[in-house]
């Protein structure tokens, strides 16, 4: 192929047979210039989760979406490993998640797997096949990467205050608690841990019985106790900030659930819960009454749906523990996380340093 020549510093001069015409009357080739875009992908051990965005005037605007549940973690907590049906049904979604790369014409992308590919035996056979059929490259992070993707997500909707600040992040597999100081635009995590607990794994480990209240009551102390545990060494080093106004800040479909619930909503709507405000009585209390409640019951509220009704109590069982060691007036609701906090760092790689994102709808 024929190298093009240097262009020269002076402007070009259209002549009679148009702009963008060569001498001898041929068309000159006009390269077509792309805004830049980038793309996050979460897997989870519940979901798989795709955001597209592009900056403009100091924003990251959200130009496509897409989310599946996938429950990856299925049957992880016996067997130490992800079932074939579960890869499938990974695959699939990724498959799904490629095309929109592709279609989008994405310039910047980072794929990130959490605590089942982390806790799996098979989690590097997964990612291997994935790379395979669908030309994405997995990372699986570790806990502490997680953390801090989550908070540079969703750091923006902490309650403004000057007394301690917490945001935790109920997944399906693990649960993150980061204690934060956030100025501006910017945040610091000065202490964090991981559990090895989430709505899928604590499900799997105290099954909630549907033929007695009794049971589901009994089931739900016991997630409540592994759980409580499971924090005490985070509990302990809490202990210092007793008496002070504490803000609280959670991100994952646990808060975004309840809020919804809260608010009494025929259907999810993302706009009326990202950056909701709700009393932490008034999280108990949603908590509890869905713990008591049948699955079936649980089903027919409009926002929970029966792909969650099995997995939201143990969320609130977690929640709960949170509450207890950080006693907070009020639980500040995000929609937002870790697919965030990847754009937000690749818009830096690209040197466009977006600050927030504006509100969109899937």
């Amino acid at each position: 192929m024929r190298q093009m020549a240097a262009p020269s510093r002076r402007p070009p001069r259209p002549g009679p047979a148009g702009k963008g015409r060569k001498a001898g009357g041929a068309e000159r080739p006009v390269p077509i210039a792309r805004p830049r875009s980038y793309a996050a992908i979460d897997l989870g051990t519940n979901n798989c989760r795709l955001l597209i965005a592009r900056p403009q005037d100091g924003e990251l605007v959200v130009i496509d979406a897409f989310s599946r549940i996938v429950r990856l973690g299925e049957g992880l907590h016996g067997t130490g490993r992800i079932s074939d049906a579960a890869m499938d049904r990974t695959v699939a979604a990724l498959a799904i998640c490629a095309d929109k790369l592709r279609r989008r014409h994405v310039s910047l992308s980072r794929a990130v797997a959490t605590e089942a590919c982390r806790r799996a035996s098979n989690g590097a056979e997964l990612a291997e096949r994935v790379r395979r059929e669908t030309g994405i490259v997995l990372d699986i992070i570790s806990a502490a990467e997680e953390a801090r993707l989550a908070v540079l997500g969703c750091h923006n909707l902490m309650e403004p205050g000057e007394g301690p600040a917490l945001i935790f992040d109920i997944g399906g597999g693990s649960t993150e608690l980061m204690h934060v100081e956030v100025a501006e635009h910017d945040v610091k995590i000065h202490d964090w841990i991981s559990v090895p607990w989430g709505v899928v794994s604590l499900t799997e480990h105290a099954p909630l019985p549907e033929d007695s209240l009794a049971g589901r009551q009994a089931a739900y102390a016991h997630m409540r106790q592994v759980t409580r545990e499971a924090f005490a060494p985070f509990a302990a080093r809490a202990e210092r900030f007793a008496g002070e106004p504490l803000r609280l800040l959670g991100t994952s479909g646990t808060v975004t659930t309840l809020a919804s619930v809260f608010l009494d909503l025929p259907r999810y709507d993302r706009r009326a819960v990202d950056g909701l405000v709700v009393p932490a009585d008034a999280m108990r209390d949603i908590s509890r009454r869905l713990a008591d409640a049948s699955i079936a019951d649980r089903a027919e509220i409009a926002c929970i749906g029966r792909e969650r009704a099995d997995l939201v109590v143990a969320g609130c069982a977690i929640l709960e523990s949170i509450i207890d060691l950080w006693p907070a007036a009020r639980v500040g609701v995000a929609d937002r996380g870790i697919r965030e906090g990847i754009l937000r760092t690749l818009a830096m790689q690209g040197r466009d340093i977006p600050v927030t994102r504006r509100e969109y709808r899937k």
